[in-house]
């Protein structure tokens, strides 16, 4: 490709741009982004050889990459979509799919968009968290991709690939179904336990000193967006209220074995659940 834009500059965006630009996907790698600081920190860090408005963008791109929260994606997609060409390309970054296809269902040019998700990130955000190797040997999920070019599919495929990913298929409901629990729950827990720390635990200086590994680990995901998260959570509302509800009824399980005092069934439940290194050893 001879030019692709990066619209969203931070952590995914930023990270997409470089590793772009380390493989040579494409001539040259665009940026767009309303924060200025954001602008002046990913032209200084060679994230993007240039910052430019959306409107540019869209007219000298052979593919855009929208890689901002997901309700502005929502938002910005069709927009986009009124004003490209019939050849560019346009795919998303979101970790919600449902609601982002469902918006575009009926647009005409639906066909030139890829809907996907990069399985990867950090606690941290903006231009300066960015580093090339974040998406190496990661999973890259594509959406309803009948619903797409097949060559645009082809294309948004093999640039994943040039970067090292594993790129899986699926319905844009089973992947919003999936994340729910194997992502959007756990920065749930994670957001959870941080506050019950922050209003049950006054003492600051014991936090520091006490908290160890297990709790640093744990509650990391603490540290994400909000501006990120909490659109996530509203739109994988449905899902997610279930991933609690199902969490929900495993803690009340410990706890009443907690309660009961009973060493027997913690130390089966325990054992049972440690079959999660099984399948996760297999990454």
């Amino acid at each position: 490709m001879k030019t692709i834009s990066v619209i969203g500059l931070g952590l995914i965006g930023g990270s997409f741009a470089m590793a772009l630009n380390k493989v040579g996907v494409a001539e040259k790698i665009i940026g767009v982004d309303q924060n200025e600081e954001h602008q002046k920190q990913a032209l200084a860090l060679g994230i993007v050889q240039e910052i430019v408005s959306l409107d540019e963008a869209i007219k000298q791109s052979d593919l855009i990459v929208i890689a901002v929260p997901i309700n502005i994606i929502q938002t910005l997609l069709p927009e986009i979509l009124d004003k490209i060409d019939d050849k560019t390309i346009v795919m998303d970054m979101g970790s919600t799919k449902a609601g982002i296809c469902k918006k575009i269902i009926n647009h005409p040019k639906r066909e030139q968009f890829v809907a996907t998700h990069p399985i990867a990130g950090t606690e941290n955000s903006g231009p300066n968290a960015a580093f090339a190797e974040l998406f190496l040997n990661k999973v890259a999920i594509l959406c309803d991709i009948e619903k797409s070019n097949k060559e645009a599919v082809k294309k948004v495929k093999k640039i994943y690939q040039s970067l090292w990913m594993n790129v899986k298929t699926m319905t844009s409901k089973a992947h919003d179904a999936h994340i729910a629990y194997v992502s959007h729950l756990s920065h749930i827990t994670s957001f959870a336990l941080g506050q019950t720390v922050l209003e049950e635990e006054k003492n600051e200086e014991a936090i520091f000193d006490m908290a160890g590994s297990g709790f640093e680990s744990t509650v990391r995901l603490a540290k994400s967006s909000p501006d990120m998260w909490t659109p996530i959570f509203i739109q994988n509302k449905e899902n997610l209220l279930n991933a609690i509800d199902a969490y929900q009824d495993q803690i009340s399980k410990i706890r009443n074995m907690i309660e009961e005092e009973n060493s027997k069934e913690i130390h089966r439940y325990l054992e049972n659940t440690n079959d999660i290194r099984r399948i996760l050893n297999k990454k």
